[in-house]
This record gives C-alpha cells, structure tokens and sequence, in this order.
C-alpha cells in the first residue's frame, strides 16, 4: 500500500480514500470471513467504518496494512464472539459437528467450528502468515496466551479434521 495514497487520504483526499477502501476491502472481507464466518459481511463493514474512522490517528503511514490487520481482527474476533452465541442457542436442533453430506470437511469448515480465540490466533498464523508477535500485537494479548492458543487450536482443528 502507497504511502502517500495514505497520507493523502488521511488529509481528506476522496480519490485517495476510495482508493485506500478499494485495496483494503477484500483483504477485510477476506479476514473477517475466516474469523467470523456467521457474521463476516457485519464484521467487515464495521471494520471498515472503524479504519475510515480511525485514519486520521495513525501517524505511520507505511504501517497502513499491520493497523488496519489489527482493527479488522479485533472487529471481527467481537463479533465472531457474538455469532457463536447466537448460534449456539440455535444450535440445539441441529448437530454442527455433523459431517458434510458427502462426509468430507473443508478448512474454512473446520475453521468455523474451531472457537473464536482458537480461530482467531490460528488463521492469523497459517492463512495470514504472522509470527507469533505479530499475533500478540494484532489481538493485544501476552505472547504466551498466543502460544497456548495456537497449542489448542492444532489440537481442536487436528480432531475436527479427522473426526
């Protein structure tokens, strides 16, 4: 991402914003459809609303991208939670641990029974390539609970996977 198509988005040039969204914007929905598959189109256009609003205070343009990664998982991590609440209480009728009709599971599947948190830190490790700081930095957690996550959340997919 230009950082001066950043900087002149953040001084209120349209042509510069629009811009900005078009290239934030499948990377966003991208994101917010593997950590929150329920309600994917409500995280990103809230993460979206989120990064438009807060442009003004990021004060390092070149770091565009690790900013607007972490309001997007933050946005996306919150709603997820939420989802899955209300899931859940529909769930009772029906079994999502069920396997596929043709009895195969695919990763954004199994991704998507996996907990928010567990999803969370694994797709940011293997579908998004972050270390294990970046990780910390992007859900503001300590890198221990980073490590432990993705622990579980190998441990959760491998039997998901398998089951």
């Amino acid at each position: 991402m230009d950082p001066e198509t950043v900087a002149a988005a953040q001084q209120g040039d349209a042509l510069a914003l629009d811009r900005l969204i078009d290239e934030l914007a499948p990377y966003v929905r991208r994101l917010c459809a593997r950590i929150a598959p329920g309600a994917a189109d409500d995280a990103a256009q809230e993460a979206l609303l989120a990064i438009f609003r807060g442009l003004p205070s990021l004060r390092a343009p070149e770091a565009i991208m690790t900013w607007a990664r972490a309001v997007t998982v933050r946005t996306a991590v919150r709603l997820a939670h939420r989802s899955d609440r209300e899931v859940a209480a529909e769930a009772a009728a029906v079994d999502r641990s069920a396997p596929s009709p043709e009895g195969l599971v695919d990763i954004d599947d199994a991704l998507a029974r996996l907990p928010v948190a567990q999803r969370a830190v694994l797709v940011l490790r293997t579908r998004e390539g972050l270390t294990e700081q970046e990780i910390a930095a992007a859900l503001d957690i300590p890198m221990g609970t980073v490590k432990s996550r993705l622990h579980r959340a190998r441990a959760a997919f491998r039997e998901v996977w398998d089951s």
